[in-house]
């Protein structure tokens, strides 16, 4: 992949170099390097830009801005609960949430710095 084709695929992504190498699980420099065409991806890391690219921008992690969420507040929403309901009632749309949920960050389990 050249440097070029990196930078249309963030494009194609509209996402930041940051955003691209967390959901590559490497560091900024090493996205901002390929970019400048100091590095070159291995093919593993081609490859898992493809699947990206082919998963469009929904495929990108991306932090929410703004305040941070009160997780009391969001507990008392009563649509989080039927949210909820939903999920304990149908299986199509548990799996479903269950696929678009890989692309975020486990809360619990805490952000990579």
């Amino acid at each position: 992949m050249t440097p070029e084709e990196l930078k249309d695929l963030r494009r194609e992504l509209s996402c930041t170099a940051k955003e691209l190498a967390q959901a590559l699980g490497v560091e900024q420099a090493t996205v901002l390097a390929w970019e400048k065409g100091d590095l070159f991806p291995t093919k593993a890391f081609v490859d898992k830009m493809d699947r990206l690219r082919a998963k469009g921008p929904s495929a990108i992690p991306r932090k929410t801005r703004g305040a941070p969420v009160d997780p009391m507040k969001v507990l008392a929403d009563p649509a989080l609960w039927e949210v909820v309901r939903k999920l304990a009632a149908h299986k199509k749309l548990r799996d479903d949430v269950l696929e678009l949920a890989k692309a975020y960050p486990d809360p619990a389990v805490g952000e990579k710095a």
